[in-house]
């Protein structure tokens, strides 16, 4: 538990993504559906993690290694969205059952403002899910023959981004 708890913290820390660490050009509703904040300034909502975020985002951790089967609800294999929802429901967040249903609930987070624990519906179809793991990394069950672990944010679209 310590360990996880480390991992965590480390998380917390390494704040939201910097670089280049994917494509903000989907054509997905990834900006904030509140609009401005009304500063002159110009500045954003604080990228600040969700706690039930940052739970799922260290239940997934636990499921590193287990592989990818399509339709997998574990507890031995994963599917993309069966992963993210699973470690949501470990949180008390429950989640719909596929990507394009992730994609539409939750609120919508800039990615600007993104932060490890957010869940990233990815490709331009909306077919791809993950949770943002910081340091520019997504923790997701990837496809066939690659078990669930960290794969780079930048090797995707980003179609939306969601916080619970």
């Amino acid at each position: 538990m310590g360990f996880l708890v480390s991992i965590v913290m480390s998380l917390v820390l390494a704040g939201p993504a910097r670089g280049d660490t994917g494509s903000a050009s989907g054509s997905g509703s990834s900006g904030s559906a509140s609009g401005s904040s009304g500063s002159s300034s110009g500045s954003a909502a604080l990228p600040l993690p969700s706690t039930a975020g940052l739970g799922a985002l260290a239940a997934a951790y636990t499921q590193i290694g287990k592989p990818y089967e399509w339709g997998g609800t574990g507890p031995f294999a994963w599917d993309c969205s069966g992963l993210v929802q699973w470690a949501f429901r470990q949180v008390g967040v429950k989640l719909p059952r596929t990507t394009y249903e992730q994609a539409k609930v939750g609120a919508a987070v800039p990615f600007r403002a993104l932060s490890p624990g957010d869940v990233v519906i990815l490709n331009d179809d909306a077919s791809h899910v993950g949770i943002y793991a910081g340091f520019g990394q997504i923790l997701d069950a990837h496809d066939w023959g690659v078990p669930v672990g960290l794969h780079p944010l930048r090797d995707f679209d980003i179609f939306t981004i969601r916080r619970f």
